[in-house]
């Protein structure tokens, strides 16, 4: 199968996101799927971009929105004004509030007045959804063993979505004692303390050699980026993964999925960072089931990776998590002002294409604070 995976440049300094194009198919015919469309300005070069590489007529089979997360949804909106789509994915965030009421503190709480907190707070899905009705596109929510062209989603089940939702930080409090009674309360991340708002470009380095790993265990992201849709690409012989925002429940709920549907995350070609290279979102032993244990230094480059991150951010990526995709066989390239393109020999190259090249061992990393 001809393929090729396009991660764009997205935003600057603090503004991160994701915008990805995906382009696959045989004999010269190929569909085209938008994973995420970064900001207004991504969802633009996107829309450009299809138009003026792949064609004036196109029609984008599928758009996929891996979470409600405006850097990531925000772009989406210019795709689905501009271009004819044949399938939307997302989730629907309050098209479940019967489903979840038991999971919110406030037992006044009706399923109206939950619809209506979360339509409020997530309305750029609502947007998503009424520029999908105004082209009579169906619109599909990705949960884990779905197909979406190529792709498998690998994470997250229903079930668990449905748990995730209460925890959101936007919306009424959850039912913290029943989310512990079923094992999903996933905890909150920490909030910056005011001193650390106050020296928040204040970087501490410490030393950081191969053989002992700085990268904590312990991990926590917000609960929206552990509904991101993972997705797990097969084009012939050669495999992806995209893992959006998710974190250590996002990514372990993955790799279970994975192993118990004949899924071989061992030989990918291609994993993105998740989270823009946050050291909230990965842990030794999440990236030890994702990518395979730590190798010998010097030893070769198993498999490519890719991080989205914005130009002029000197918080992402995090070096000492760069480092530990490194020491798994994983050489991480960015982002950074630049677009990249992964694709197969078929697939002609492009005039003024440059390769971007993976990032060196550090020798220092970023103190946690």
């Amino acid at each position: 199968m001809d393929y090729e995976i396009e991660f764009f440049p997205v935003g600057d300094a603090s503004k991160a996101g994701d915008a990805i194009v995906a382009r696959y198919g045989t004999n010269g015919q190929h569909a085209i799927t938008v994973i995420d469309g970064g900001t207004a300005d991504s969802g633009s070069s996107i829309v450009e971009h299809i138009k003026g590489v792949y064609g004036e007529n196109i029609v984008v089979d599928h758009v996929i929105c891996t979470h409600p997360d405006t850097d990531h949804a925000s772009g989406l909106r210019k795709v689905l004004e501009e271009l004819p789509v044949n399938n939307l994915w997302l989730h629907g965030v309050w098209h479940h509030a019967a489903e979840i009421l038991p999971f919110y503190e406030n037992k006044q709480l009706t399923q109206q007045g939950l619809e209506t907190a979360l339509r409020k707070e997530y309305s750029i899905i609502e947007e998503l959804i009424d520029l999908a009705a105004a082209q009579n596109t169906p619109v599909y929510e990705p949960f884990a063993g779905q197909k979406i062209g190529p792709f498998t989603v690998l994470s997250p089940t229903k079930w668990a979505y449905l748990r995730l939702i209460p925890q959101f930080r936007k919306g009424p409090a959850p039912n913290v004692d029943r989310l512990k009674a079923e094992n999903m309360w996933i905890g909150q991340p920490q909030a910056p303390s005011f001193l650390g708002a106050l020296l928040e470009k204040a970087v501490s380095w410490i030393p950081e050699v191969w053989e002992y790993e700085m990268l904590k265990e312990g991990a926590i992201t917000a609960a929206e980026n552990e509904t991101s849709a993972v997705l797990y690409g097969l084009f012939g012989t050669s495999s992806i993964l995209l893992t959006a925002d998710a974190g250590v429940n996002g990514l372990s709920w993955s790799c279970d999925f994975a192993q118990k549907n004949g899924i071989d995350l061992s030989t990918l070609h291609l994993v993105q960072v998740p989270h823009h290279g946050s050291r909230s979102n990965v842990t030794p032993s999440v990236l030890n089931r994702l990518l395979g244990p730590k190798l010998p230094k010097g030893s070769r480059e198993k498999r490519k990776a890719i991080v989205s991150c914005p130009k002029d951010d000197e918080k992402h990526p995090r070096k000492m998590v760069m480092n530990a995709f490194l020491r798994r066989g994983a050489g991480v390239r960015k982002t950074q002002g630049i677009k990249y393109r992964y694709h197969s020999g078929t697939m002609p190259q492009r005039p003024n294409e440059g390769t971007a090249t993976p990032f060196d061992f550090f020798d220092k990393v970023e103190a946690y604070d």
